[in-house]
């Protein structure tokens, strides 16, 4: 049952599609990043050597706990005709996935992961408020710097997909080919935000470089006595898992101005 469940969120959860996953046992799992790099120098024979160290920094991640309660009749448990564990299971995967995508993208890290949207670097800020044109689009493509876009993706809500494919370039040609934009694959997330003031709809990065840290497995336990007054039967299911960006770098948002 376990096992199904998690691949099922596989399936249904896009950023998980994308990411790193890791198993973490037990306490925090922390992740060596390279915050800075050093510089070769010309130098005179002779001449002593121009230090110039890399400095590195450190990402923790740690467990956020993500529940969920079904509660069903004692006389659908009973009577049932359908696959009720069939049916549970793809509830708690609708739940559970809903929730984590959700997270991954606008977490604040409190109490929850850190979303994408909290660390990525703004590519572009759009000229208008409720609008984005052609030209913002392959703005944000370039400001992502070039070994990152062989395996980025931009992630859009689908109303911003849907204003994306009615762009241009300025020979008249449609920035949108079916499935891509600019040679990039474009997904669609309803977590992601719409245009609007202050908004960040469109991000366009590697998302291999968000991490996440499943700790230990998913927990599952029948509740038989709890509801048991009121004719039903409780099913619970908890997870503990955080994400984070490892580079913000390896991301970049369109934002939209703020007023």
């Amino acid at each position: 049952y376990e096992s199904t469940l998690i691949e099922k969120l596989h399936d249904e959860n896009i950023i998980r599609q994308y990411a790193t996953v890791i198993k973490s046992s037990n306490g925090d799992k922390k992740i060596p990043v390279v915050a800075g790099y050093g510089e070769a120098a010309w130098t005179d024979e002779e001449a002593a050597y121009t230090e110039s160290d890399d400095s590195f920094g450190e990402i923790t991640l740690g467990a956020h706990k993500l529940t969920s309660i079904i509660k069903v009749s004692e006389e659908l448990l009973n009577d049932s005709v359908f696959d009720l564990e069939q049916y549970i299971s793809k509830e708690f995967v609708r739940r559970m996935a809903a929730a984590e995508e959700n997270a991954f993208i606008n977490g604040t890290g409190t109490g929850r992961p850190s979303g994408i949207l909290q660390t990525a670097e703004t590519g572009k800020t759009t000229a208008a408020a409720a609008a984005i044109t052609a030209d913002e689009v392959i703005d944000l493509y370039h400001s992502l710097r070039s070994p990152y876009r062989k395996n980025a993706v931009f992630i859009a809500n689908d109303s911003t997909v849907k204003a994306i494919r009615q762009l241009k370039d300025s020979n008249g040609m449609y920035l949108w080919q079916p499935g891509t934009l600019i040679g990039n694959r474009i997904i669609s997330s309803a977590y992601m935000p719409e245009i609007g003031a202050g908004k960040k709809p469109i991000l366009f990065g590697d998302i291999s470089y968000y991490w996440i840290a499943d700790r230990q497995g998913r927990t599952f336990q029948r509740l038989n006595e709890l509801y048991a007054a009121t004719g039903q039967v409780g099913f619970r299911t908890f997870q503990r898992v955080d994400g984070k960006l490892t580079l913000a770098e390896t991301v970049k948002t369109l934002a939209c101005k703020a007023s």
